[in-house]
């Protein structure tokens, strides 16, 4: 339970830093590439609030998700699922498709599998 906690509060605490990129940064490199590498992150920290250690792949499983939504937005997935006029959800869908994007989710993703790692491996040296 203590962890579920302590990854649920990272997700609010990145879930919070999301909503402040998104409502006070409009520059040309936090906003597009710092906040699509904090919502892998974000999905990762959630995913791990409820599947705790159970996904030993989950930076994979969240990238291949990211990189689904992002070819979702090349389909322009949010007007074919009616979705156009609702402007909270067509910022949280995402409306246009960008390579760079998929850079900035495998960054984020690979910052996630890089804690993996690191974890495991402090975690087996005290034991």
């Amino acid at each position: 339970m203590k962890k579920r906690l302590m990854w649920f509060s990272f997700f609010l605490l990145l879930l919070a830093t999301e909503v402040v990129i998104a409502l006070y940064c409009h520059d040309d490199f936090i906003r597009p590439y710092v906040g699509d590498v904090l919502v892998v992150i974000l999905l990762y920290c959630l995913a791990k609030a409820v599947v705790l250690d159970k996904m030993k792949l989950l930076p994979l499983w969240i990238f291949i998700f990211a990189c689904l939504v992002e070819v979702g937005q090349y389909f322009n997935y949010v007007e074919l699922l009616g979705f156009s006029d609702n402007p909270i959800l067509s910022t949280a869908m995402g409306t246009s498709f960008a390579f760079e994007d998929i850079v900035c989710y495998f960054v984020g993703c690979a910052i996630c599998a890089a804690g993996q790692i690191i974890y495991k491996f402090i975690k087996k040296k005290g034991e």
